[in-house]
């Protein structure tokens, strides 16, 4: 029975040291100079100035959905016969190579470090910092119990927190419905899918009247979540709506 005791004990030691020594070797990891993720030159950020300038370039987009439209036209077609809930929506990237591998990193490989640099290239996107001024509140894209769970983290909070901490708000915009990856779905599901996800914390919710309210998120695809989001802060009154991801699928 003692050496059954003395085993489990011994176990749990164990397992607790491989767990702080895991834990001080991340921290050390993060210290040291590092290569930049996409060239590799060494020492560098986890992103050199060379390629963010090199794959951030900006691009004309729709001002209502982000999409990439030809220079001088304001908005693409369909969103003029079909008028989103946003009154604004900006996106620094493209879905595409490097971004789309890095942001798999961040969100589903444990990086949430990663935040760090990505702000840093929406900061450098036209029309980013007057939408920060203008917003009275940042709500992060929430997301559910049971993703935030097996995640770890919500990477739009991470975002929306080194973005403009001052205005953060979290915990407002609920996730109250789970639902299945909306990547894989098409455009109809998705805004089926996703109608009744979103709904406001009720003892907060006069908090959107009369406001101006950035939704901030990683990527957007249909934008059916965002729209979904937006809706329920039209209903509770926001005065305006905009939307700011990281990347946008083309």
């Amino acid at each position: 029975m003692r050496r059954c005791a003395r085993k489990e004990v011994e176990g749990v030691a164990s397992e607790y040291i491989d767990l702080v020594f895991r834990q001080l070797l991340q921290g050390i990891s993060r210290r040291l100079p590092s290569q930049c993720a996409v060239c590799h030159a060494w020492p560098a950020q986890p992103m050199c100035e060379a390629c963010v300038a090199a794959f951030a370039q900006p691009a004309h987009r729709c001002r209502t959905c982000a999409l990439i439209v030809p220079d001088g036209v304001g908005q693409c077609g369909a969103c003029i016969t079909q008028p989103p809930p946003l009154d604004a929506c900006l996106a620094a990237v493209s879905y595409a190579y490097p971004w789309s591998t890095l942001i798999a990193d961040f969100k589903f490989h444990q990086q949430p470090e990663w935040a760090a640099s990505f702000v840093r290239v929406l900061r450098a996107t036209p029309w980013v910092e007057p939408a920060l001024e203008r917003a009275d509140l940042v709500i992060p894209m929430p997301l559910s119990r049971q993703r935030l769970q097996e995640r770890g983290y919500n990477q739009a909070l991470l975002l929306a927190r080194a973005l403009e901490p001052a205005k953060l708000v979290s915990g407002l915009l609920l996730r109250v419905q789970d639902t299945p990856p909306q990547r894989t779905l098409p455009r109809s599901e998705r805004l089926r899918n996703v109608r009744n996800a979103y709904a406001l914390e009720p003892e907060r919710a006069q908090q959107i009247r009369d406001r101006a309210v950035l939704l901030v998120d990683d990527v957007m695809t249909s934008g059916a979540s965002l729209h979904a989001a937006a809706l329920v802060l039209r209903r509770a009154g926001a005065a305006h709506i905009s939307a700011l991801v990281f990347a946008r699928t083309e």
